[in-house]
């Protein structure tokens, strides 16, 4: 969307005082775990674009809260499996052997969107470290959130993902929708219901930089919407206005506990 489209898109500007309203509207409360999801430009146009969209998540969770957001770097994994867009076989090797190594402080996400991307690096924020599917977070658990993410099956049990779930956090979608949802993958492994297979990635191993592969599932996020479509009709999420955009907010918990019934079904 561009920012014309934005302006279009928004019958005033959209301000930091006016999107923590909407979201108090909405529900969200200070003191509560949040994991966000968004797209800028579903919003209208934001007076201070992404800064200002983080500072008003801030301001209504207050420090007693936690905000957490997605900082995935999906490009740090093995170019045989690139097709968006592929790159040439005779690429391939070079390309193991030369990608950096990921740095928390200055890789930046991919295909995240500019909130998320702003988020990644706020002042006293955390973010942890694994190099495709990292997490940032700031506020009262942020270091117990990302503190050990484990390499191995990167969204599972030794994930922020599980860790938003053991503190009983929300999602909030916010002008996206559950094809975004990532805690769906962590019903995927609950499930157990997805192929297995060897991820890799570079890695600092006994002090050298090494490509190391590790053992993860196939994602198949293809089901997430009417997933999220069945879970909503049970009345659990609040749905409603943020901006000029639609937002969804509900329980984690709820929701990974309905996809893993929801995958479990349909694997009969």
């Amino acid at each position: 969307m561009s920012e014309a489209t934005a302006i279009a898109n928004a019958p005033q500007p959209r301000t930091r005082d006016c999107l923590a309203a909407d979201l108090r509207q909405l529900g969200v409360t200070a003191g509560e775990v949040l994991l966000v999801h968004s797209s800028l430009n579903s919003l209208g146009w934001v007076c201070g674009g992404p800064v200002v969209v983080v500072q008003a998540l801030l301001d209504v969770l207050t420090p007693a809260g936690t905000l957490i957001m997605p900082a995935h770097s999906g490009d740090y994994s093995d170019p045989m499996d690139w097709s968006n867009p592929p790159v040439p076989v005779e690429w391939q090797e070079t390309i193991r052997q030369t990608m950096p190594l990921f740095d928390p402080r200055c890789t930046p996400t991919r295909s995240m969107g500019a909130i998320a991307e702003t988020f990644r690096s706020w002042p006293d924020g955390r973010r942890s470290h694994h190099p495709q599917v990292s997490f940032a977070a700031w506020g009262e658990e942020a270091d117990f959130i990302t503190a050990n993410h484990s390499i191995e099956n990167g969204l599972g049990e030794g994930s922020p993902l599980a860790r938003v779930y053991d503190l009983d956090g929300r999602v909030l979608l916010l002008g996206v929708g559950h094809d975004r949802n990532t805690s769906f993958h962590l019903a995927e492994y609950r499930a157990d219901v997805r192929a297995k297979l060897m991820n890799g990635m570079p890695l600092l191993v006994d002090g050298r930089r090494q490509w190391h592969t590790c053992p993860d599932i196939n994602f198949d996020d293809d089901p997430f919407a009417e997933i999220g479509a069945e879970f909503e009709q049970t009345g659990a999420a609040a749905v409603g206005p943020v901006g000029s955009a639609t937002a969804r907010l509900f329980s984690q918990r709820a929701a990974v506990d309905f996809a893993v019934k929801w995958l479990l079904a349909v694997s009969r």
